[in-house]
Order: structure tokens, then C-alpha cells, then sequence
């Protein structure tokens, strides 16, 4: 199939499930992973059209991207423009990057906040995580009742088994930890974040209280629709491990233990053969290769870090941001 071919004819294109993915350049390599394997597990008899949200990929990356395309998946590229929503973000996020160890400072974290607005005919959609890694069809995950619920995402299993995230949590955000969702997998009922007006009460948020936040998109999502999110079972948003269930439909490398940049992690395997049918393998055993133990070192430091600021903020007398 032609690398300049979507993959799906224009007319079916509403018809098939929405995948969105948000990446800049340097994410490219995880998100060909993830996209493969997502191809890999689709109904043949559905379609699927995957729109992948950047800030300038090259056009190397996006050549290589849309090799992936099959006769039921199409790859759709949608350029993030300057407007005034995304300049505030991006001047958040310059802020955010003076405190050591933040590990959310990109404006890329955020542009799954836009899918609503920028995306009018579409009422429903799913978004992943570029460091995810498919198991079964996503049509399935789709398919998800949402009931009366904007969102529906997995309770973050990190905040549940790290004390300092579930004080923060609790503390700083007044969620019950029970209810705090992980947002790098979520299905999406558009309609209803536009009714919400989502994305600009984040912004009017991000404005007031310019907070400086553990994991500030995340953390916007559970506190805005706190009360509308309906939770997926956990099969489809699992951490890798050594045991992982047998009906497990998505494996998400979240924060940890990245495959890509140590060797001998759980469930890497899967992410490594998902990358063989990519054009960035040589790219990502290269990226393993280089990361030596200073980088290590930095990247552990960082996590550290992320945990201690859960700690000193979990001791706030009043909440970090409230509607």
C-alpha cells in the first residue's frame, strides 16, 4: 500500500473508530509501536482511523508512520496550531519546566484536551498513550457504555500503591484516590466535553492558579470532571509485570521502566516485537544502547523527585485548584 494512502476510503471515515495519539518527534518510535500492535488486534470488519495530534513531525517520521496503514486502519496527522488555548498551555508549561524533576512539563501532555473541540463530527472517541502496547481490538474498549459519564478511564494503580501519591491526591486535589483516573487511556464521549466546555475551563484554571502540580493534565481531568468518569476495567490500561493476566488487552509502559531504555523490564517482549514491524527498530535499540547509567541515574533521580513533591504538597491546607 502506498505510504501517501490513508488507508481507508474518505467516505467510511466517520464510520470507523477514532484512535487519537499525541506526539512530537521524539515520541514517534514508542507511538509506531503502539499503532502496530493496535493493526495487529483490529475486527476485520470494522474500520479504524487513527489520528495522531503533534507539534511538527518530520517528514521522515511521518513517512514512516504511514507505511503502517492497512486496508481497515487508516493514520491521519493533525498539526497543533498557536491559538490562544495552546499559548496558554505552552507558557504554563515554561513555568512548570523551572521546578526540578517535573516530569510533565510538555505542552504534548495536553493536546488530548483539544480532541473535543477540534474534532466537531466526531461524538465518541478513544485516546491511548504513545508508550502502550495492544493486546486485543480497541473497537472492544470503544464499545464502552459511558452512561451519563464524559470520560471513562482505569483508577491509577501508582496513586493507589504509592503513599505519597495517594496523600497528594487526596490532599491537594480533594479526590478520592479510590476515584483519581491515570488519563493515558481513556474513552471519550466528545458531545458531552463540549457541552462541559472542558478544554477552556482548564484554561481558566491554569489562569487562576497557575498551580504547580505532580501530573498537571491528569490532574486538571479528575478534578474537572470529577463525578462524570466512569471507570474501565483494568485489563485494558495494565502495568507490565512478570504475572500479567491473561485477559490483559493493553499494556501501558506509564512513568517506569520504559523497554526502550532498560533492558530485562517486564513485559518487554511485547513492546519489542511490536517494534520489529516498524521502521524504528534500529532508532529504539540505538536509544536503549545510549542510555547509559548517568541517564539512569538522572531518570531515577526525577521519578524520586516526582514522589517527594507528592509528599510536600500533599500538606496544603487548602486544595491546589477547585472549580
Amino acid at each position: 500500500m502506498s505510504i501517501f494512502n490513508t488507508g481507508i476510503n474518505p467516505i467510511n471515515k466517520f464510520k470507523a473508530v477514532p484512535i487519537f495519539l499525541t506526539i512530537n518527534s521524539a515520541y514517534a518510535p514508542y507511538a509506531a509501536a503502539s499503532i502496530h500492535s493496535l493493526m495487529q488486534h483490529t475486527d476485520p470488519k470494522r474500520y479504524y482511523r487513527v489520528i495522531i495530534l503533534h507539534d511538527g513531525l518530520n517528514l521522515v517520521n511521518r513517512i514512516r508512520l504511514r507505511s503502517l496503514v492497512t486496508k481497515n486502519c487508516a493514520i491521519q496527522f493533525k498539526k497543533m496550531t498557536r491559538s490562544l488555548y495552546l499559548k496558554a498551555i505552552i507558557a504554563y508549561c515554561t513555568r512548570r519546566k523551572k521546578g526540578a524533576g517535573d516530569y510533565f512539563a510538555s505542552a504534548v501532555y495536553y493536546y488530548r484536551a483539544f480532541i473535543p473541540l477540534l474534532f466537531p463530527l466526531y461524538k465518541k472517541a478513544v485516546y491511548i498513550d504513545s508508550d502502550t502496547i495492544l493486546l486485543g481490538d480497541i473497537g472492544e474498549l470503544y464499545d464502552t457504555d459511558l452512561g451519563d459519564n464524559a470520560v471513562a478511564a482505569m483508577v491509577d494503580p501508582k496513586v493507589t500503591n504509592v503513599p505519597e501519591f495517594r496523600d497528594y491526591v487526596d490532599k491537594a486535589l480533594r479526590v478520592p484516590h479510590t476515584e483519581y483516573v491515570n488519563s493515558g487511556v481513556q474513552v471519550m464521549d466528545l458531545k458531552k466535553m463540549r457541552k462541559l466546555k472542558y478544554l477552556s475551563t482548564m484554561i481558566e484554571l491554569i489562569k487562576k492558579y497557575d498551580a504547580d502540580l505532580v501530573a498537571p493534565d491528569q490532574d486538571y481531568l479528575n478534578v474537572i470532571l470529577k463525578g462524570k468518569i466512569a471507570f474501565i476495567d483494568p485489563k485494558w490500561n495494565a502495568e507490565p509485570s512478570k504475572n500479567l493476566p491473561k485477559d490483559t488487552k493493553l499494556v501501558h509502559f506509564n512513568i517506569f521502566n520504559k523497554p526502550w531504555h532498560y533492558k530485562n523490564v517486564p513485559c518487554e517482549e511485547l513492546f519489542w516485537e511490536a517494534a520489529k514491524g516498524t521502521g524504528f527498530l534500529g532508532d529504539l535499540k540505538r536509544q536503549q544502547a545510549a542510555f547509559d547509567e548517568e541517564k539512569q541515574k538522572v531518570d531515577q533521580d526525577k521519578i524520586a523527585s516526582l514522589i517527594k513533591k507528592s509528599g510536600r504538597l500533599a500538606n496544603v491546607k487548602e486544595p491546589l485548584i477547585k472549580l
